[in-house]
């Protein structure tokens, strides 16, 4: 509540860097109790509105104390807002009437007022975990971390797509679909049953649908749901989460997409640390000690950009014993992708040209030999490991046309084939997964703990 407090039309206002002004005596304000003090005289509350990690102080009469006003209730209170005399807060309300609207009994309340609770027993209540400090400040961090993305885009020239959430499309090529099918449903055998005129599922990516766009629009982005059916339970892994994906046209170069990438990074950061500032020093001082020089750090410097062969050769150089041994044709592991970083300083690496066989079908060919790649990269950075994963297209209609047969996919994708023989342009882009970023600013551990609702295999669901 340090920024104001609406209701009824009135607005109070305070700083701590100009006089202190009142715009209205009168004051309504609805919030939950953080701590109540009683004294002979005097009742002192803590009441926030979550609107910031800072809770108003509420002064009132101690015959104003009832049975019902305890730690967790839902109050509403009129008063007058005043200055305070304390040096702990600019501004205090001193209440003429207390109204407890929903009690709340603190014996049964699963967070108690000087409890320390980490984020492995709140994330036991995920329909409760919001009125802990810890998690309110990541609800306000991860709210104001969506206005800055969007902002970048908006400021630069993007055109924000809603992409489906439904649709026949695997864009990953992984095969970890959720299909969708009307309840009720039995195992559909013929295709004429399905709901749609051919299967359908839950979205990996909005790339393919972006790139549609990419042909009116030479910069496009989305910001939406995507969806895995993988069937895993550990800290990297969610079945519903955000991407944040962007197409640019009239490029050739993995260069431009590497400057997006890292400008999205360390715009959306900026903006992060400047405006809520508060939340995410409290995620810096009590989840991850240390972390804010680690994000400096990272916004300092300049991203390093090594090649896959050349991360190859970086690994088997080591002496650093790996769980899965590095081979130039196999897949980085989370293990691989951390050494990298550190190897590089601790600053986030672009790995660049992977082997033709480990991307998808829409990316760039390479045409190099022995070793075949194609122009595809992924971000790495500190503490997560893969953050971003983006390529140049394939927008040469002969190379796309014989990947997509040797696949046994050209039917599938003719529309895919289309935008290619029609005012076609060189395009590339990526995709950022929201809550690994999140847990890269803030140094949180396990991805469940940067979303509202986590879900994951074999999860309750709410």
């Amino acid at each position: 509540m340090g920024t104001g407090l609406y209701r009824c039309g009135k607005k109070f206002l305070w700083s701590d860097e100009q006089p202190f002004t009142i715009l209205s005596t009168r004051c309504i304000c609805g919030g939950w109790v953080r701590s109540v003090r009683s004294q002979k005289n005097n009742l002192f509350l803590h009441v926030s509105d979550g609107s910031s990690l800072e809770p108003l102080q509420v002064v009132a009469s101690a015959d104003l104390n009832t049975r019902g006003l305890t730690f967790g209730c839902a109050v509403d209170i009129t008063g007058s807002l005043e200055k305070s005399p304390s040096q702990r807060q600019t501004v205090e309300l001193q209440a003429h009437h207390i109204k407890v609207v929903g009690e709340c009994n603190p014996v049964d309340f699963p967070f108690k007022i000087k409890g320390h609770h980490s984020l492995e027993y709140i994330r036991q209540f995920p329909h409760l975990r919001c009125r802990t400090n810890t998690f309110s400040s990541l609800l306000r961090i991860r709210s104001e971390a969506t206005a800055a993305v969007h902002s970048y885009f908006r400021d630069n020239g993007f055109v924000q797509i809603h992409t489906p959430v439904i649709t026949s499309n695997d864009c990953e090529g992984a095969g970890n679909l959720f299909q969708v099918e009307p309840a009720g449903s039995d195992d559909i055998a013929d295709k004429d049953d399905h709901f749609f005129s051919v299967p359908s599922y839950l979205t990996v990516s909005a790339q393919l649908h972006l790139e549609v766009m990419a042909g009116a629009f030479p910069a496009v982005y989305s910001f939406g749901p995507a969806f895995r059916a993988e069937n895993s339970q550990s800290r990297r892994h969610l079945a519903e989460f955000y991407m944040v994906e962007a197409e640019i046209c009239f490029t050739d170069s993995l260069k431009d997409v590497m400057k997006l990438m890292e400008d999205v990074f360390k715009s959306s950061t900026a903006h992060l640390l400047s405006n809520c500032a508060e939340d995410v020093w409290l995620f810096h001082k009590s989840i991850s000690p240390g972390h804010q020089d680690k994000v400096d750090s990272m916004l300092k410097r300049t991203f390093n950009v090594i090649s896959y062969t050349e991360a190859i050769d970086i690994l088997n150089r080591s002496a650093q014993p790996f769980t899965f041994s590095p081979k130039w044709g196999c897949d980085l592991q989370t293990e691989h992708e951390k050494f990298l970083v550190k190897h590089c300083g601790n600053v986030p690496v672009f790995v660049t040209d992977y082997p033709y066989d480990l991307k998808p079908f829409y990316t760039r060919d390479n045409q190099d030999h022995p070793r075949h790649t194609v122009a595809a990269l992924d971000l790495l950075v500190p503490g997560v490991g893969e953050l971003c994963g983006g390529s140049l297209r394939e927008e040469r209609l002969d190379l796309l046309k014989a990947r997509l047969a040797r696949a046994g996919l050209e039917s599938s994708y003719a529309w895919y084939l289309q935008l290619r023989q029609f005012g076609s342009v060189p395009h590339g882009g990526f995709g950022l997964g929201f809550e690994r970023y999140l847990q890269c600013v803030l140094g949180v551990d396990n991805i469940k703990d940067t979303i509202p609702f986590a879900r994951f295999s074999r999860s309750c669901l709410l």
